[in-house]
């Protein structure tokens, strides 16, 4: 059995192991929709949808009849003794006798039925419980776009610091292959020391850009792995392609989208607020009505003197029945509701302010974001001619050098121009990722 034990224990173990180094191989797409279920913001979020279900019902069912039952068993120690005047039974006046009234012991079992038939809060509870989903719902997908954008720049960086590494690294190489040729060119007598310190410069600035690449790397997958909502311990491997995606990713029609306010989940949200305060507003103005609800009662009862017998077939058990209502009106609050209800109208009218300053600002960012991206755009594709352009100005400066035509001075000056030009046009790649994705957001697509 203690082997068994073990066993059971060490499967258990390895199970837990295996989810924590999960392996994951995705696709930019794939990402996007395994944060949107895995993500655990998103999965709050739909537990919020789910708790706001319940309230509704909640609040539905304090309307509807409600049903309670009691069982109440009595046992006097001592039962509790009473004095009456000794001339009720011919004795004399002045004088009293100690009576006992009822039974030992008692059991009495009752049900009631209570049914609210107007109260105007209650209906003001079911509107707002309708709107409270509402709210949980704009909630999630306001969550669901802010995930969607943050995996997008989360997979771009991984994408960019994976992309960044192999070009560094590669300078790295051609830096290595010069600064040997020079040196052996310098021992020789054929090229100057001061050669040989100018691509040791070089070297090393780009030695520590490499180092600190590496780092970034390991962040940049962490982070993404957060906002998977997967283990850090956990494999995730990258397989769109930096480039690819961002061609996927340049839309000219987006160029001429235009706005539906009513679209964005801001607005639905700021809506939403307004709609809160209108409830509100009416709960304090349904104090003001009068409550009215009504009860029926039922059940029996019975005694025994000294044995308990209430469970036999000869006990004897007394039935009562009670039908009753209520009526509730309030008359004077000494001004407290009037007060209450100006409040609220305050607030409403702050919401209803909220909501145009909400437009105001959409509109605002929503020409902001289509003008980022048309920037990132026209940049990307200014940012890969330069590439070429320094490249070839590399190439040739390279070429010159080899010949003894060009200095070390000018060779490192057209290196550090190619090395801002491919940092650029990484920067401009992840860009049209993070603009195009802001603009989709504020479109609420």
């Amino acid at each position: 059995m203690r082997k068994l034990l073990v066993l059971m224990l060490l499967l258990c173990v390895g199970m837990l192991s295996a989810q924590e180094k999960e392996t994951l191989n995705l696709t930019l797409e794939e990402a996007i929709n395994y944060a949107l279920d895995n993500n655990r913001s998103a999965i709050n979020a739909q537990r919020t949808i789910e708790a706001a279900k319940k309230q509704k019902w909640e609040t539905t069912a304090t309307g509807l009849p409600q049903i309670s039952a009691s069982v109440d068993y009595q046992n006097y120690l001592k039962q509790q003794v009473s004095l009456i005047p000794a001339e009720f039974f011919g004795g004399e006046a002045g004088t009293f006798e100690s009576i006992t009234f009822g039974t030992k012991q008692s059991v009495s079992a009752s049900a009631t039925l209570n049914q609210l038939i107007f109260d105007g809060s209650y209906l003001v509870g079911l509107q707002s419980a309708k709107v409270y989903l509402q709210i949980s719902e704009n909630a999630k997908q306001k969550t669901d776009l802010q995930i969607r954008k943050t995996v997008i720049a989360s997979y771009g960086n991984v994408l960019l610091a994976e992309e960044n590494i192999a070009i560094l690294k590669n300078n790295k190489q051609v830096l290595e292959k010069n600064l040997f040729e020079t040196d052996q060119m310098f021992k020789n007598g054929l090229s100057e020391e001061e050669h040989v310190e100018q691509l040791q410069i070089t070297l090393l600035q780009v030695d520590i850009s490499l180092k600190n690449a590496l780092r970034l790397k390991n962040l940049a997958y962490d982070m993404l792995k957060v906002t998977l909502g997967t283990n850090i311990t956990s494999t995730v491997t990258v397989t769109d392609d930096l480039a690819t995606l961002t061609q996927q990713n340049i839309d000219l029609e987006l160029f001429e989208a235009t706005l539906n306010i009513e679209n964005n989940i801001d607005y639905k949200i700021a809506k939403n607020n307004e709609v809160s305060q209108e409830l509100l507003l009416k709960l304090e103005k349904s104090k003001g009505l009068p409550t009215l609800s009504a009860f029926i009662n039922g059940g029996y009862q019975g005694y025994a003197s000294k044995e308990f017998t209430f469970l036999k077939s000869t006990q004897d058990w007394f039935g009562s029945s009670l039908f009753g209502v209520s009526l509730n009106v309030p008359i004077f609050s000494s001004l407290g509701r009037s007060a209450a209800t100006q409040r609220m109208k305050i607030e409403l009218d702050k919401a209803k302010t909220d909501l145009t300053e909400t437009e105001q600002q959409l509109m605002l960012q929503f020409e902001q974001a289509k003008s980022e991206y048309q920037y990132s755009v026209e940049f990307y594709e200014s940012a890969k001619q330069n590439l070429k352009l320094a490249e070839r100005i590399e190439y040739k400066n390279q070429t010159k050098y080899t010949e003894g035509i060009a200095t070390s001075f000018d060779l490192r000056q057209a290196q550090t121009q190619l090395y801002t030009a491919q940092q650029e046009y990484l920067q401009a790649m992840l860009n049209v990722l993070t603009k195009k994705a802001a603009l989709e957001t504020i479109l609420n697509n």
